[in-house]
């Protein structure tokens, strides 16, 4: 089985809660990896196994591109956290690459906390999937976000 849906990870969610990671979704920086169809997301996993380039996450199912597409991914730019009833969202503007570039099977991407040092370094937060196959040819790639946000919590 590979990917299939977006979740936002269990662990993250209960990491915060339980004030084991200090993730600011206000103030850290969130990164965007992308990802061929290798990995079998899981949002139920220990908060290690979501973590950049750790199991199915390694950079050897990455999808990049030097100068276009970092490996490690792109910063979220413009994120916001907004709250409008009994909703909490997590957004950011669409993230775009350079305009040259050659990305090939992006199936997917991984949104990690990149200034997360403990209990998990770059814990992950949540994992998108694109629903098959997306590449460019010289051109820029765009993750454009869902209009509900990258994830949402409903009381």
């Amino acid at each position: 089985m590979t990917w299939s849906g977006s979740k936002v990870f269990v662990r993250a969610v209960s990491d915060m809660l339980d004030n084991i990671a200090a993730i600011d979704l206000g103030s850290d920086v969130p990164k965007v990896a992308l990802y061929n169809n290798t990995p079998t997301p899981d949002s139920t996993v220990v908060s290690a196994s979501t973590a950049y380039n750790v199991g199915q996450w390694a950079t050897a199912n990455e999808v990049f591109q030097a100068g276009q597409w970092a490996q490690a991914g792109v910063a979220l730019a413009g994120f916001t956290l907004g709250i409008s009833a009994s909703t909490v969202t997590y957004d950011a503007n669409d993230t775009v690459s350079g305009s040259a570039a050659t990305l090939s099977n992006a199936f997917g991407a991984l949104v990690y906390d990149d200034t997360l040092t403990t209990p998990v370094a770059d814990q992950g937060l949540s994992y998108n999937y694109f629903g098959g196959a997306n590449s460019v040819t010289n051109g820029s790639f765009t993750v454009v976000w869902n209009a509900a946000g990258i994830f949402r919590f409903v009381a």
